[in-house]
């Protein structure tokens, strides 16, 4: 399992994410945009926002990732200053995905249920009883 910090901005992702790999090093990953999503009912995206960054990664020298997106309003919980970021959980298995996700969503919130996503995950995030912003994330293509 691998544990990765997730931040979230107000429309500032990929320029704070440009300058975090100018002073760390490493790669960016492929930038994500919220264009590339499926149309959301209820929910249409202006121009701006399709330009906006849905996930970006940086691959830092030491094999950590750093991760993040932009924020939207209307989608997902407000961003707010210290409510920004999230534990982005990376389990072995689907089972522990589901496993880690019931157990972290007893007495909480779930934004985003567990399920498969459009870009190949296993995906979904909650608040925990605590105030504690959780991704769980099983990849099979990270999958020796």
């Amino acid at each position: 399992m691998k544990i990765h910090s997730y931040l979230n901005f107000s429309s500032t992702t990929e320029e704070a994410f440009r300058f975090y790999a100018r002073i760390l090093g490493g790669t960016l990953t492929e930038i994500h945009r919220f264009g590339s999503m499926p149309p959301q009912e209820g929910f249409a995206l202006t121009p701006e926002q399709k330009n906006l960054v849905l996930h970006v990664g940086l691959e830092l020298p030491d094999g950590q990732m750093l991760m993040a997106s932009d924020v939207l309003a209307g989608m997902g919980p407000e961003r707010v200053e210290g409510n920004n970021i999230s534990i982005s959980v990376h389990p072995d298995s689907r089972q522990d995905a589901d496993r880690i996700f019931g157990a972290l969503a007893e007495g909480g919130a779930i934004t985003m249920p567990i399920a498969d996503q459009f870009w190949g995950d296993y995906f979904g995030s909650l608040t925990d009883r605590f105030g504690i912003n959780w991704m769980v994330n099983y990849s099979t293509a990270a999958q020796p």
